[in-house]
């Protein structure tokens, strides 16, 4: 199973909408957290918001994550291992109202576990090859459980 989700602040229906599009060929069980989306897919199990225990369960059970580049999912799966297929949410498409995401993913573009999909041909490939996606290392430096802990201070 592959979780989804767009975090719970705003829609997010390209990222939505790609999945689904590619789940309408594809033999690929995915759960999604749609958030206030106003596109609706078909090929997905969906919800527009899980209870937080819902989300965890979730996180556990799937074998990919794919989401948007929030740092609350990249902390996620950096600590329980679950490799991440992160979509940035792009300002001049109107997902968001600048690109710190697309600055969010540099910082994650050589760690092990973290695939960044810059457009729907990125992800598609991806999801292609889902099953030899690696887990992050849970073995990480100074400076990143520095980071990771600074960050955590913010969300947990």
């Amino acid at each position: 199973m592959i979780f989804l989700t767009v975090g719970t602040q705003l829609p997010f229906d390209r990222l939505v909408k790609s999945v689904d599009n590619y789940c309408d060929t594809k033999e690929l069980h995915v759960i999604a957290q749609i958030g206030s989306a106003i596109y609706r897919p078909i090929n997905l199990e969906y919800k527009d918001f899980y209870q937080p225990d819902e989300v965890d369960s979730y996180f556990d059970a799937a074998s990919v994550i794919i989401s948007h580049a929030g740092m609350g999912t990249i902390i996620s799966c950096i600590k329980k291992s679950k490799p991440l297929i992160l979509f940035p949410r792009l300002s001049i498409k109107g997902e968001h109202r600048n690109d710190h995401q697309m600055d969010t993913i540099k910082s994650f573009l050589n760690f092990t576990g973290i695939y960044i999909a810059y457009n729907e041909v990125d992800l598609f490939n991806f999801l292609d090859r889902v099953e030899l996606l690696e887990a992050p290392k849970n073995n990480l430096d100074t400076q990143c459980k520095e980071l990771l802990s600074f960050i955590n201070s913010f969300y947990f």
